[in-house]
């Protein structure tokens, strides 16, 4: 059996990618080749066994003695629930509704309950006009005068001849009042008012604006601003002091820690990703002879997309800088 021979790329790995392939092999073949070779015969199995058993089992015996059941259910259920009831009123309630109780009820309606009920009415009528409305309008009327001599009358009275003589009385006496009293004192404190405002309120809220506001407003202003540049000051130094003691070293860290450790990383997947790669297209030509191919699923992808980046381009096993570099 030939070896495969060694791809054109591979003569610049150094003793890392080495040292991580072997292991990787061993365990492919030791663990992933009897796993998947038991998975493929389990589907297998499955696939035969639900073709030529459980398919013919269900669709030539299952299913014709479901409906089988099925109908014998249906046929019990009607035989219970439905035809009883069914044939109890087809011949017996609707014979005897037609032909007893219906023509028993029109007579009983035409010769009994329609003349009864017509005299009933006339007899009504009758009693509630001769008997029943003069009652009410007595009744009415009684209740009316007794009302109105109860609750209507003696306030009328009382407004009449007490209460509106006394208004207007007081009425005329507040004209007066407010004629020849509350005018002349409104209109002598309206004066006292306009003097004190002219000569009092207004030059002292004039000399309080111009010597108390307006200063403390300039006060208040100026120390505004020289907060505002001690804050900005306050700022700058603890943004100055953040960056020293924090931004400056994470930014250390990671560009001389991280960076380098994440390359190793990138590194040793890339490996191992090659290396069962490689395992699995050995075991495929073992196994089925030819060359060995990977599905599609599992070749290389560029570099930021995530469609396969062809059908002979294997992904490559250094990593960007180097390459730069290169």
């Amino acid at each position: 059996m030939e070896r495969e021979k060694p791809r054109g790329g591979g003569s610049g790995e150094g003793c890392l990618v080495g040292v991580v392939r072997i292991p990787v092999k061993i365990v492919a073949l030791i663990v992933v080749l009897p796993v998947r070779v038991v998975w493929d015969l389990l589907v297998a199995f499955g696939q035969a066994v639900q073709r030529h058993v459980l398919g013919p089992f269900s669709v030539y015996v299952l299913q014709p003695v479901l409906r089988g059941i099925g109908r014998v259910l249906t046929v019990l259920l009607k035989l219970v629930f439905v035809w009883p009831w069914a044939g109890l009123w087809r011949y017996v309630v609707r014979p005897v509704h037609e032909f007893l109780l219906a023509p028993v009820g029109r007579v009983l309606c035409a010769y009994l309950l329609r003349p009864l009920g017509e005299a009933l009415s006339r007899v009504g009528r009758g009693g509630l006009r001769y008997v029943v409305a003069p009652l009410v309008k007595g009744v009415t009327w009684l209740v009316w005068a007794l009302c109105m001599t109860l609750f209507v009358w003696p306030w009328v009275g009382l407004w009449r001849c007490v209460l509106a003589p006394v208004g207007r009385g007081l009425a005329w006496v507040g004209a007066v009042f407010c004629r020849y009293v509350l005018t002349p004192v409104g209109h002598g404190l309206a004066v006292i008012g306009s003097v004190v405002h002219r000569y009092l309120l207004r030059p002292v809220a004039v000399g309080a604006y111009a010597y108390v506001l307006v200063p403390l407003g300039q006060v208040l202003v100026w120390a505004w601003h020289v907060a505002g540049r001690i804050v900005r000051a306050v700022w700058r130094a603890v943004r100055l002091v953040g960056w020293v003691l924090v931004g400056r070293p994470v930014a250390q860290v990671y560009r001389h820690v991280l960076t380098p450790v994440g390359h190793v990383v990138r590194e040793v997947w890339r490996t191992v990703r090659a290396t069962v790669r490689e395992v699995r297209a050995d075991v495929r030509k073992v196994l089925f002879g030819g060359p060995g191919r990977e599905p599609a699923r599992s070749r290389a992808r560029t570099l930021g997309s995530t469609t396969a980046a062809g059908k002979n381009a294997p992904a490559p096993e250094i990593s960007l800088h180097e390459q730069k570099q290169g």
